[in-house]
């Protein structure tokens, strides 16, 4: 027969059992499970718009008498890896070497994709990318003076010539392979450098001599069909949505 204590003793074991169980659930409760805590520690990176300028054309024009220009640049991203990106720009560059003296004006743009193969960790945005573009460029030549290049030196007078000329609708296609660093240096803000690789697919030339630069492609190499050109940019990005890691 139980006694008195011993119900005693029994509600207390089964209160406090009961205030264990309580409290264990009150703590099961509070702290998110696996899942929880899964979907909440979700990656989200932004998509957008990114806009720049190169700043070495820039620097270019003020430091060398011979040279303007300007290029606006942009890229977007359309997937984890791939970017959308494209160039347009403004270029004259006065040439002058033994036998002529040239300046060559004009407007080109450069469309294509860039692919990152850079691992970012989490809330970082950097791009070691190489690319690809399709370039245009439409331009004009002003031949501002010419000699004519005489192979009996000693003999013959050269010819030469200061009358102007200009030499207009003249246009050029290359395809163009593109490698190139952008960090963030601030949020949203890109430093970045590149190196191109051109190859010529088809241009047009005036009479009489051979386009020494072209805006966008730069430099010609002696009637090569390859040329090699390098920026320097800042840009900045423009974010419209995120997307999960």
């Amino acid at each position: 027969m139980n006694t008195p204590q011993t119900i005693t003793s029994i509600i207390k074991t089964c209160l406090i059992g009961l205030l264990f169980c309580s409290v264990s659930f009150a703590q099961n409760d509070s702290i998110p499970s696996n899942k929880k805590l899964k979907d909440s520690s979700k990656q989200l990176e932004k998509y957008g718009l990114r806009v720049g300028g190169d700043a070495s054309k820039l620097l270019r024009s003020f430091l060398d008498d011979d040279y303007k220009g300007f290029e606006v640049n942009g890229d977007f991203r359309f997937t984890k890896k791939w970017y959308l990106a494209g160039e347009f720009g403004v270029e004259e560059k006065t040439t002058t070497t033994d036998y002529i003296d040239v300046t060559a004006t004009g407007t080109y743009i450069k469309l294509g994709a860039d692919y990152n193969a850079y691992e970012n960790w989490y809330g970082m945005n950097n791009l070691l990318y190489g690319g690809f573009r399709v370039a245009f460029s439409n331009f004009s030549h002003d031949l501002n003076s010419f000699g004519v290049y005489s192979q009996n030196q000693y003999w013959a007078p050269q010819f030469s010539s200061s009358e102007s000329k200009k030499l207009s609708g003249l246009n050029a296609v290359w395809a163009e392979f593109i490698v190139g660093l952008k960090v963030e240096v601030l949020t949203n803000l890109f430093l970045g450098v590149n190196a191109q690789f051109k190859y010529i697919i088809t241009q047009s030339e005036p009479d009489n001599f051979e386009n020494i630069y072209i805006p966008g492609y730069n430099k010609t190499y002696d009637s090569g069909s390859f040329g090699f050109g390098y920026g320097y940019n800042i840009s900045y990005l423009i974010p419209i949505f995120k997307k999960a890691k």
